[in-house]
């Protein structure tokens, strides 16, 4: 049976975390990112190992305002349906629990089902300038955007 943990990243994983970005950036899933980028945000970083090895990466950007974007969310292709995804985005979620503020989270995504299954709920990507103006803004995709913006909100207790 392997060991699956979910953990902040370290700067031993920066590396991996970009040869698991380099998968789907090519393919144009998500934003290219150096080793220098990825180090300097390392610590919006969480990574799932299997066994010693990290099979998967996800950032959560704050933006502030209690706003906040899942982002750079991979899995290596051979482990996908293992549950890595949602284990990581449970991980970052539980920073927030107990919160005395209305937190909201979204992403920008293809993979709609899974943000679904998730708790999140489909939205307009124009909620998000904070978004737009930093990012999107260096994207080739940026004139037609064809990812679905989802958000999800923590409530307070």
């Amino acid at each position: 049976m392997s060991m699956m943990i979910v953990r902040p990243a370290e700067l031993k994983d920066v590396r991996r975390i970009c040869e698991l970005l380099k998968i789907y950036s090519e393919q144009h899933i998500v934003l290219a990112r150096d080793e220098a980028d990825v180090t300097f945000y390392l610590k919006n970083f969480t990574v799932c190992e299997i066994d010693g090895v990290v099979e998967g990466c996800s950032a959560l950007r704050d933006f502030g305002n209690e706003l906040y974007e899942v982002r750079s969310l991979v899995v290596n292709p051979d482990k996908k349906g293992m549950g890595i995804g949602r284990r990581m985005i449970e991980f970052q979620f539980s920073k927030f629990k107990g919160t005395e503020k209305n937190v909201r989270i979204f992403a920008l995504t293809y993979q709609i089902e899974f943000f679904r299954k998730m708790g999140f709920s489909e939205v307009e990507k124009e909620l998000f300038p904070e978004k737009i103006w930093s990012d999107c803004v260096k994207c080739a995709k940026r004139e037609h955007c064809d990812e679905i913006a989802v958000l999800y909100e923590i409530k307070p207790e």
